[in-house]
């Protein structure tokens, strides 16, 4: 099926019309009409090969909401008229101990939702930053019903990036947790935290945004350019998830985890970060990283999300603003979240 999409059509070049076909669905395929999809740091990234392996023309976007249209012959799970989302990924090789675990994301195999291949090793997989998009039903999350689409749209990206991690080293009551950074990502980890019970502190490079970060749920907020900072916090935090991609000292961070502590990272910065053994000897602190999270989790975090009523921050935009919303990201200039209505698509 032809479908109008946004392409970008080499590396750091300017994204503009696409039409492009998507594949007819297959028995176990879905389409869906995208109504929105949101605006991540890593599509820029990509847009720019800034991590290299990029393919073009692409067409970005993995914060995917809409409504399905057409079902496969077995589909079993969903209906026509479903309201429904797709993340990161789209398909994975279904075998491995990764993908039998429900951990998809870290498969050899996985298929990501653009700038991906097929696993028939040669289809190149296209975004959200189009019409209709047509994916396997294994690999669809279910919206809550009280979950506007447009405010949804994030959670599939950065609403799991920071629930997987806050799940997965037990942020709860009694735990203090920090969050360094306040933008698309760290905003939605200071709400789903707050949800969780924890004492939420927001690290953040000025306190500009400490109302927000306190309306958003954060019982503290304290800048990183004040050295004050490091020495008042020294061995405070239980876990701390670094969401940025800037380079900064991963090592006075570690300094901040109390004995035993982790620092989590689901920020990726262009160049490789140095890290000293004296921080980690010192505490029998830890750093690791976290990508994503599986199906299973992800549809966990919709319906957490649903009950707790958490939605992201978000400015929507219409699809002829997407290089300008490019720039506004990288001049922080957005809270939190751009999405981009996808009727948009259409008018001239």
């Amino acid at each position: 099926m032809q479908v109008l999409g946004y392409a970008v059509k080499q590396a750091k070049g300017m994204l503009g019309p696409y039409s492009f076909e998507r594949r007819q669905p297959r028995d176990h395929d879905i389409v869906i009409d995208i109504q929105y999809c949101g605006i991540c740091h890593t599509d820029i990234h990509q847009v720019n090969d800034e991590w290299g392996g990029s393919t073009f023309p692409m067409v970005p976007g993995h914060e995917i909401t809409g409504v399905v249209s057409q079902v496969g012959p077995r589909v079993t799970k969903y209906k026509i008229g479903d309201k429904v989302g797709v993340g990161c990924f789209v398909d994975s090789c279904r075998k491995c101990t990764s993908c039998s675990k429900g951990l998809e994301q870290y498969c050899a195999g996985m298929v990501t939702t653009y700038n991906g291949t097929e696993r028939d090793g040669k289809t190149l997989t296209q975004g959200g930053y189009s019409e209709k998009i047509v994916v396997d039903e294994n690999y669809v999350l279910k919206i809550p019903a009280n979950l506007p689409l447009d405010k949804t749209a994030p959670l599939l990206c950065a609403g799991i990036t920071l629930y997987s991690p806050l799940m997965h080293w037990n942020a709860g009551p009694g735990k203090k947790i920090a969050i360094i950074g306040l933008g698309g990502i760290g905003h939605m980890g200071v709400k789903i935290a707050h949800a969780l019970g924890a004492e939420v502190t927001v690290l953040s490079h000025s306190l500009k945004k400490e109302e927000d970060g306190k309306k958003l749920g954060a019982d503290y907020f304290y800048a990183t350019s004040d050295p004050k900072t490091f020495e008042k916090l020294k061995g405070y935090f239980d876990l701390i998830i670094n969401t940025v991609s800037a380079e900064i000292d991963w090592n006075q961070y570690l300094e901040l985890l109390a004995i035993d502590g982790t620092m989590v990272v689901v920020g990726i910065p262009e160049k490789q970060i140095p890290v000293g053994s004296f921080p980690l000897v010192a505490g029998r602190r830890s750093i690791a990283g976290s990508l994503i999270g599986g199906i299973k989790e992800t549809q966990e975090m919709l319906d957490f999300c649903g009950k707790n009523n958490i939605t992201s921050e978000i400015e929507i935009i219409p699809i002829q603003q997407v290089n300008e919303a490019y720039k506004r990201i990288l001049d922080s200039d957005v809270r939190y979240r751009f999405v981009i209505d996808m009727k948009s698509i259409k008018q001239k």
